[in-house]
């Protein structure tokens, strides 16, 4: 259970791209990643390696309990890793975005067109797996403000939505398209920036929980320590196995309890 709540400003640039003229060669491909040997990391997930402690303490408390735990365990806390990783990319994808608004103002000062200013900073992780249908739509004339809002159904690429509304209205009327991706860079700067506070007030709560889950262990040592033996009492005998079992329900109710207060607090 301890585990697995465990697991649970700078303005981007746009280089602008090189023209190959004639006469000057073709163009060489860019060499692929090298292969190299995956990291520990990627080999002993931090869910088997969950499952490979609870097998060591079954062995010591001669017990096939603890084992059957980090069983169950396993996916609990890969789905928690999951969790965690889309959050992150999430995360990233929001950041980019917010860059790509400060780069596509900055190519467009210096004098390109929407379309080619797209171009030329669009090569980045901000537009995913939609990259190619936006930029083609930028190169060739296509609806860019539709390319631009089917990306935004992304996690964290919602910031493209409004990067499609600026380039409707700049289109539609002739406004100016630096100075509302300049508007809509610094709302959603500041929307990053709440989140970031909310995320740094609510850590301890986080903290709280994470200390929750370890207090029956720490119950056990001092157990222990004492000359209790409730490793014994808890494993080997059926009052020790009902209390084992009330005591994980309960623990694992008021940890989900927990982690909800602090999930809605966070989206609210």
């Amino acid at each position: 259970m301890a585990s697995a709540v465990l697991l649970m400003d700078g303005r981007g640039r746009g280089r602008r791209a090189k023209l190959v003229l004639a006469g000057c060669g073709a163009v060489r491909p860019t060499p692929g990643p090298r292969w190299r040997w995956p990291a520990f990391g990627t080999c002993a997930r931090g869910e088997w390696l969950c499952g490979a402690g609870a097998l060591a303490f079954a062995v010591l408390a001669e017990s096939v309990v603890p084992l059957l735990v980090g069983v169950l365990a396993v996916p609990l806390v890969r789905r928690a890793r999951r969790i965690r990783e889309r959050e992150r990319a999430r995360v990233r994808r929001a950041e980019e975005v917010i860059a790509l608004c400060g780069s596509l103002a900055a190519e467009l000062r210096a004098g390109l067109q929407p379309g080619q200013a797209l171009a030329v900073v669009g090569a980045g992780r901000a537009l995913g797996t939609a990259e190619p249908a936006v930029l083609a739509a930028a190169r060739f004339g296509g609806d860019v403000p539709r390319a631009l809002r089917d990306a935004a159904a992304e996690p964290g690429a919602e910031g493209l939505s409004g990067i499609a509304a600026c380039w409707s209205v700049a289109v539609g009327s002739g406004a100016g398209l630096a100075a509302g991706l300049d508007r809509l860079e610094a709302a959603l700067r500041a929307e990053h920036d709440q989140r970031e506070d909310l995320d740094a007030q609510l850590a301890g709560a986080r903290s709280t929980i994470v200390l929750l889950a370890f207090l029956p262990l720490v119950a056990l040592g001092l157990g222990s320590a004492l000359g209790a033996d409730p490793l014994r009492v808890l494993l080997h005998t059926p009052e020790g196995l009902f209390c084992l079992l009330a005591g994980a329900a309960l623990e694992a109710a008021g940890l989900c309890w927990a982690a909800r207060i602090v999930h809605r607090g966070r989206f609210r």
